[in-house]
């Protein structure tokens, strides 16, 4: 028989950050770790553990295309924020895709890039439908892949290794993050696109994007921030909750990573950052729409990307909902 010990909670154990409500009864939880920062960069509400390191995933992109740019690349408008992109797969994200390739002297062959589908369900349905296959251009990496291969075609730097975390490419990458967060990168494994994936903390990663929004103008980080606002159906797609934000709140900076990550930045510098523990991006809507009230905001847009119904039967008996 265990001891009583052995079913105590531990204090590592992140607390519940959404649950999941069917027909008034709680049938579940999404455990995660989040941080608000205010204004002037303290830290406002933590809960969970921030400072410990994470994999942001597609979180650091915004970090990597200052990389590019800080390597001499020539990108702006909606170039820069495809750049910075997990773009949906849309028509119009593809055919800029095929043009920067083009631009630089480049051809889908030179993408890094696992063959995949659209990431929008909705593209992804009809690309089928018309007898799609995978394809490395469709990856939603690919336009931060083709920024990276270009910044090799600039600097006469190997593109067979763009890859490789001791690529001159990936040591300014790995700059620009140290630099932005304001802490070391503790370890780097390998993203679904391949690249490398920087881990920083929480608090890090919302330093980071408050740095960007924050950062003097024609700055690398500022550039990427001010291309990713003006064209943020580049850096998602039409149906997605970062277009939404950057669209509807003017002057944010938002991006979604893989496993449940979130950062956001607003234009004075308040800032915020989360992950869900287990990686369930239902919970993403109602945990962000939560935390931007926390730090004061009010938007209609927060009640699009706060809903997260639950169905049975075809009704709506429910919804994934805000914990704290």
């Amino acid at each position: 028989m265990m001891s009583s010990s052995s079913h105590a909670i531990s204090p590592a154990v992140p607390p519940v950050l959404a649950e999941v409500v069917r027909s008034g009864f709680v049938e579940g939880s999404h455990r995660g770790t989040l941080v608000l920062l205010a204004a002037d960069g303290t830290v406002e509400l933590e809960l969970g553990d921030p400072e410990a390191p994470v994999f942001p995933r597609s979180s650091n992109k915004p970090m990597q295309a200052a990389a590019v740019l800080r390597a001499g690349v020539e990108l702006s408008g909606e170039r820069l924020a495809l750049a910075a992109a997990s773009h949906a797969g849309e028509a119009f994200h593809l055919a800029l895709v095929r043009t920067m390739l083009a631009e630089h002297g480049l051809t889908a062959d030179d993408l890094r890039t696992p063959p995949d589908l659209p990431l929008d369900r909705i593209e992804a349905e009809a690309y089928l439908a018309a007898g799609g296959v995978r394809d490395r251009i469709i990856m939603n990496c690919s336009g931060k892949h083709t920024a990276m291969l270009a910044a090799c075609v600039r600097n006469g730097w190997p593109t067979e290794s763009y890859l490789d975390p001791a690529h001159p490419l990936q040591r300014l990458v790995r700059t620009v993050i140290e630099e932005t967060a304001a802490e070391r990168v503790p370890t780097i494994g390998t993203d679904g696109c391949g690249a490398p994936l920087m881990a920083i903390s929480l608090t890090g990663l919302a330093r980071a994007f408050r740095h960007f929004v924050l950062a003097a103008p024609g700055s690398a980080e500022r550039r990427v921030a001010d291309a990713m606002r003006a064209h943020p159906e580049y850096v998602g797609g039409t149906r997605r909750s970062d277009t939404w934000l950057m669209t509807e709140m003017p002057g944010t900076l938002a991006k979604t990573g893989a496993e449940a990550v979130q950062a956001v930045a607003l234009p004075d510098g308040r800032a915020l950052a989360f992950k869900i523990d287990d990686g369930g991006g239902r919970a993403l809507g109602p945990v962000l729409t939560r935390a931007l009230q926390l730090l004061g905001v009010e938007a209609e847009v927060l009640g699009r990307i706060g809903r997260e119904p639950l169905l049975g039967g075809g009704v709506e008996v429910g919804a994934v909902r805000a914990a704290f």
